[in-house]
């Protein structure tokens, strides 16, 4: 649970270096990096489209669904007639 705890406060330091990092580039050098951020956004983008795509392509059709056979019908006795 310790780690858990240490590894998500590393996840939360290191996010909020990231976005204050990415603000200074942005601020200093605006062109490129919006260049470089655009690219990356769309290959990311396209790299999932190719790979949901592959997957489609290459996965074998499921096999087809055959009916189970029926069990046989239990025979029911007819209920007893009460003579009065």
């Amino acid at each position: 649970m310790a780690n858990d705890r240490a590894l998500g406060g590393a996840i939360l330091g290191g996010s909020i270096l990231g976005i204050i990092v990415y603000g200074l580039l942005l601020f200093f050098f605006s062109r490129i990096i919006l260049e470089i951020t655009a690219f990356l956004a769309v290959v990311v983008l396209l790299g999932i489209l190719a790979w949901i795509g592959y997957t489609m392509a290459t996965t074998p059709p499921p096999e087809p669904i055959t009916e189970a056979p029926q069990p046989a019908p239990a025979v029911v006795a007819p209920p007893e007639k009460k003579e009065m």
